[in-house]
């Protein structure tokens, strides 16, 4: 099974869509969200956002990047726009490292339809960037995990 973990500052809004995402694709998998300085709620706009597309965070709460130092991980994913802030490290020990920059909708300004506006555009981003994670790279595992599995049994069908 895959331990994946999505990190970003706050772990408020762009990692916390993220995992929704990835959990209501893959709910088999081991999916955690977590923040090098997390914010002291899921910000409300993006609980709105992420229910509108029919995904239900409303019990994820902000977690510190420290908890999951110790474990082992098949992913780690920084969802941070790299060219607006500092993205968190992951020290611990993961097979693979990999950056899907999203910007900060928390940030935005404007009136209130505007700010919900960004809320789902950059929803709606990390919809799309992990379902093709899923589909290309996940996906991919699971099936040659399968074959592996086929193989294997069939070679011990054929010994016996």
């Amino acid at each position: 099974m895959s331990k994946i973990l999505i990190l970003c500052t706050g772990n408020s809004c762009r990692s916390q869509m993220a995992e929704g995402f990835l959990k209501s694709i893959a709910p088999d998998l081991e999916i955690y969200s977590a923040g090098t300085h997390p914010a002291k709620e899921v910000h409300p706009k993006a609980v709105r956002v992420m229910k509108e597309a029919g995904v239900n965070i409303s019990g994820h709460f902000p977690k510190t990047v420290d908890q999951f130092q110790d474990q082992n991980f098949a992913y780690v994913i920084t969802v941070c726009d790299s060219a607006k802030e500092t993205c968190p490290v992951f020290s611990g020990k993961v097979r693979s490292k990999l950056h899907f920059p999203f910007t900060d909708p928390a940030i935005a300004t404007g009136t209130a339809e505007e700010v919900l506006a960004e809320f789902r555009r950059v929803r709606d981003e990390i919809k799309d960037r992990f379902l093709r994670f899923y589909n290309e790279t996940l996906m991919s595992l699971r099936l040659t995990k399968k074959n592996e599995n086929t193989h294997t049994k069939t070679q011990r069908t054929q010994s016996f």
